[in-house]
């Protein structure tokens, strides 16, 4: 993720309103002082279309939904992917996982059938993706 930052890229989250949001906010509005804003925005709707109109190539599809089967997100990423960005799923339980069946470059599936602990582990994952982000973007040297 960082690399695509690093190029120019966006985040264009999607799945759960209230998590795309989130971490569009914190990504956007970093609370942490010396850290920069970084361009993101969350897609609502018909994100399949909003991503072929206005997804580059160079921008990261983030998906997060606290189960699997929502058909609508997997035509986001599967557009996403062939337009060349970076895909990333953010799933809860029931997530398919065989190797025919891969709809992200990387999927992070909290294994738990409560959606309350696959939502607050979602945002652990989300928040650790932040400060990947930027740990890596202060060390541009491993990024070029």
């Amino acid at each position: 993720m960082a690399g695509r930052f690093h190029r120019g890229g966006r985040l264009l989250a999607f799945g759960s309103p209230s998590d795309a949001a989130h971490i569009v906010v914190e990504f956007v509005h970093p609370v942490i002082i010396g850290k920069r804003a970084l361009p993101a925005q969350s897609l609502p709707g018909d994100v399949a279309l909003q991503l072929g109109l206005f997804g580059q190539p160079a921008d990261i599809a983030l998906a997060i939904t606290p189960d699997s089967g929502d058909e609508r997100l997997v035509a986001a990423l599967a557009t996403a992917r062939r337009m060349g960005m970076l895909t990333v799923a953010l799933l809860g339980a029931g997530a398919a996982a065989d190797a025919d069946h891969v709809i992200a470059d990387h999927v992070i599936t909290v294994a738990s059938d409560d959606e309350r602990v696959v939502r607050e582990v979602q945002v652990t994952a989300y928040h650790v993706l932040w400060e990947l982000v930027h740990v890596f973007l202060d060390a541009p040297e491993v990024l070029a």
